[in-house]
C-alpha cells in the first residue's frame, strides 16, 4: 500500500532542504572571505614590514657594515621573529642572516624582473607567506629583500571557524525543521478544518457550509469553491426529493383507484375464473407498489424533516412481545421458529413506540423471508453499561462480505439470490433511518449459508432525558 507523505511533512523538507543549502552556500562563502580577509591582512603585514626594511636600509647606507648588520638583526628580531634575508640580484645574501631561523628558512629563489612577489612557501613542514620586494638604495646596487610570516594562526581561525559551522549544522538544521512544521501546520490548521467540517456533512446536513475566514487568500477562495458546490448539490437533491414525494403521493390515488377496480371485478359473478386470477394478479401488483410508495414516502419525510423528536420512556420488551405478533403469521407459514430471551425486569429506553416496534419488524421481515423453513430466529434483548443491546440472528443463507457495506443503501440489492425474495430494497434504509432517530447503532455481521446476526445497541432511559432534540 502506498502511503503519501502529508502535505506539512512535505513543505517541511523543503523548507529544511532549502536552509540547508542556503546555509552551505552562505557558511562557504563566508569561509573563504575570511581566509581572504586573514590572507590580505597578512600580505598588507608584510608589505609594511617590507617599507620599514626598506626605509632603514636608505637611512643607514652610511653607516659602517657592523652598523648596518646589527640594525637589520635589530629590525628582524622586532619585527618577525627574525625571518627576515637581504639578497643581491644574484641570490647571495647582502647581510648575514639575522637569526638561525632566517639561515635555515627555505627562502623561494630570487626570479629577476620581478619588483614584488608574495607567495605561499612551506618551510619544515610548516606554511609561511612571504613576501618579496626588489629595491635600489641611492648610491648603491639593487637588492631583493624577503620577509616571511606563518601562516598557522590563520590556519587555526579558519579551522575553529568551519569547526564551528559543522557543530551549528545540525542544531540549525533541527531548528529550521521545527519552524517548517509549525508554519506548515498554521498555514493548513485551516484546511484541516475544511476537511473535518466537509466530512461531516452527509445528505441529510447539505444546508451546512464550510467555514471560510475573511483571509483573502488560496484557503479562502477554495472554501467559497466548495460552498459554491455545495450549493448545487443542495439544491439538485431537494428538487430530487420533491420529485420522490410528489410522484409518490401523486400515485398513491391511482393505484387505489386500479386496486378498487380490481376487487370490485372479482366480486362480480360474471366473472370467470381466468379474469379472477388476472384480477388477483393486479390486487397483489398493486400492494407491493402501494407498499413500496409509502416507504418512498415515508424516506421523502424523513429528508425533508429536521431530525428532532419527542421522545418517551418505551420498554423493548413490548416492542419486541408486538413485532413477534405481527411476524408469527408469516414465519409460520414459512416454517420458522421465533424465540425470545429477554430480561424479567423492563428494559426502558427513550423512543417512539411504533417506529421502533417498524424497525424490528423489517429485522424479522428480512430474517424471515432469507431463512429457509423448517429455520429458527433468536431473539436476543440484554443491558450492557447503560446501554440496551438487541440482537436478531438467523439461520438464512447470509450476506456476502461485499455486499456488508451497501445493504443500508436505498434500493440496494445484494446477489441475485437474494433478489429472488420479494421486496423493494427500502426496509433497512428505513431501520437504519430509525435507529439513527434513537441515538442508536445498527451493525450486520453475516456468514453465507450460516446466517446473519443484526445487532441494535442504544442508550438507556436512565442516560437519557425525557426529551430528545437533535
Amino acid at each position: 500500500m502506498n502511503h503519501r507523505i502529508s502535505i506539512s511533512l512535505r513543505l517541511t523538507m523543503w523548507f529544511g532542504i532549502i536552509f540547508f543549502v542556503v546555509w552551505a552556500i552562505f557558511g562557504t562563502a563566508m569561509w573563504f572571505n575570511l581566509k581572504h580577509t586573514l590572507t590580505g591582512e597578512r600580505r598588507l603585514t608584510l608589505t609594511r614590514r617590507m617599507d620599514r626594511l626598506q626605509e632603514l636600509l636608505t637611512r643607514n647606507k652610511s653607516e659602517t657594515e657592523a652598523d648596518r648588520i646589527q640594525d637589520f638583526e635589530d629590525f628582524a628580531y622586532a619585527t618577525g621573529n627574525g625571518l627576515s634575508e637581504i639578497f643581491h640580484t644574484n641570490g647571495q645574501r647582502a647581510l648575514p642572516s639575522p637569526s638561525l631561523a632566517a639561515r635555515g628558512f627555505a627562502w623561494p629563489a630570487v626570479q629577476p624582473g620581478e619588483q614584488e612577489r608574495f607567495i605561499h612557501v612551506e618551510s619544515e613542514g610548516r606554511p609561511y607567506w612571504v613576501m618579496t620586494r626588489k629595491v635600489s638604495i641611492e648610491g648603491g646596487e639593487s637588492l631583493v629583500l624577503m620577509a616571511a610570516a606563518p601562516e598557522a594562526g590563520n590556519l587555526i581561525v579558519l579551522e575553529n571557524f568551519w569547526t564551528g559551522l559543522m557543530i551549528s549544522a545540525p542544531i540549525l538544521l533541527l531548528l529550521s525543521l521545527g519552524c517548517g512544521y509549525w508554519i506548515s501546520r498554521r498555514a493548513l490548521d485551516p484546511v484541516d478544518q475544511i476537511t473535518a467540517k466537509a466530512r461531516s456533512i452527509s445528505i441529510r446536513s447539505l444546508s451546512e457550509r464550510l467555514p471560510a475566514a475573511e483571509t483573502q487568500d488560496e484557503i479562502q477562495r477554495l472554501a467559497e469553491t466548495c460552498n459554491a458546490m455545495l450549493d448545487r448539490i443542495e439544491s439538485a437533491v431537494n428538487r430530487i426529493k420533491q420529485f420522490t414525494a410528489d410522484a409518490s403521493h401523486e400515485l398513491r390515488g391511482p393505484l387505489s383507484f386500479v386496486r378498487t377496480v380490481a376487487e370490485i371485478a372479482m366480486r362480480r359473478p360474471e366473472t370467470d375464473v381466468a379474469n379472477h386470477r388476472a384480477f388477483q394478479e393486479i390486487v397483489d401488483e398493486v400492494s407491493k407498489a402501494t407498499e413500496m410508495l409509502e416507504s418512498l414516502l415515508t424516506l421523502a419525510r424523513a429528508d425533508a424533516a429536521p431530525r428532532s423528536a419527542e421522545l418517551s420512556p418505551v420498554d423493548l420488551n413490548d416492542v419486541i412481545a408486538e413485532a413477534c405478533n405481527m411476524a408469527q403469521p408469516v414465519a409460520a407459514r414459512s416454517s420458522v421458529e421465533i424465540s425470545v430471551t429477554c430480561p424479567r425486569n423492563p428494559v426502558t429506553v427513550l423512543g417512539d413506540f411504533p417506529s421502533l416496534r417498524r424497525l424490528l419488524w423489517i429485522i424479522l421481515d428480512n430474517a424471515i423471508k432469507y431463512t429457509e423453513g423448517p429455520g429458527r430466529i433468536e431473539i436476543d434483548l440484554n443491558t450492557q453499561t447503560g446501554k440496551a443491546v438487541l440482537e436478531v440472528r438467523d439461520q438464512g443463507i447470509g450476506i456476502a462480505e461485499q455486499d456488508l457495506p451497501h445493504i443500508f443503501d436505498r434500493f440496494y440489492r445484494a446477489d441475485p439470490s437474494r433478489s429472488q425474495v420479494e421486496g423493494n430494497g427500502l426496509g433497512l434504509a428505513i431501520a437504519a433511518w430509525i435507529a439513527e432517530l434513537h441515538d442508536a447503532r445498527l451493525s450486520v455481521t453475516s456468514k453465507e449459508s450460516i446466517g446473519t446476526t443484526v445487532r441494535m445497541v442504544m442508550p438507556l432511559a436512565l442516560t437519557q432525558s425525557h426529551a430528545i432534540s437533535r
